[in-house]
């Protein structure tokens, strides 16, 4: 390389970054491709623990083996709730991508409760299966995918309620808002991932 390329490269104006936003929202955020990685991940627990129900169908003669098949009110009643959720959630990851303080603490403490709800049907759904976790595979194969949703709805519970709180204490950095609309989006994963375990908890068994 010439000496004269050189110079010409070091006398070019360095570029000021100092401008460029520290957020973004979307497929820009590298929270959002963080989300997407986790959802990712997570989802592939949901489906291996899928897959374990069915091979462990395919080994007994009668199925459920040995207990009835779960009551379907909590469960349903659980569903309900979930999609229910899905309308305020909307509204929520909408007003954070519009900067809207108030319409963020209103969706996030609603969604909250949402959360909380579904929280407490859960614990009355573990009562009604009708197996215990120890009664054989098949039991323990249900207790593990209730097990796996309720872990991650705890987790989301548990950072919506943190959020919601910064949301009314502070700072309030703009980038805060990303992190409810991403929040939201994680939310939605929980919600989709209910609907197939649902169906194969508790419609397959009186289906098939």
């Amino acid at each position: 390389m010439s000496a004269s390329s050189n110079v010409s490269r070091m006398s070019r104006p360095a570029v000021d970054a100092a401008a460029l936003p520290s957020f973004a929202f979307g497929h820009q955020s590298l929270m959002w491709w963080g989300t997407v990685g986790v959802m990712a991940i997570e989802g592939t627990a949901f489906a291996l623990g899928i897959v374990m129900y069915f091979y462990v169908w395919t080994r007994v003669d009668a199925w459920p083996p040995d207990a009835l098949p779960p009551e379907l009110r909590w469960g349903t009643l659980n569903t309900a709730i979930l999609l229910a959720s899905v309308l305020p959630n909307y509204y929520t990851k909408v007003a954070a991508e519009k900067f809207d303080l108030r319409g963020v603490r209103v969706g996030m403490v609603v969604c909250l409760l949402f959360g909380l709800a579904f929280l407490g049907v859960r614990v009355l759904e573990f009562t009604a299966l009708n197996v215990s976790w120890d009664t054989n595979a098949y039991g323990s194969a249900v207790y593990l995918l209730l097990g796996l949703h309720t872990t991650h709805l705890v987790t989301d519970v548990a950072d919506t309620a943190v959020l919601a709180v910064l949301m009314f204490t502070g700072p309030l950095e703009k980038g805060r808002f990303v992190d409810a609309s991403e929040n939201a989006m994680y939310w939605n994963f929980v919600v989709a991932a209910w609907i197939p375990i649902y169906a194969v908890i508790y419609l397959m068994p009186r289906w098939l």
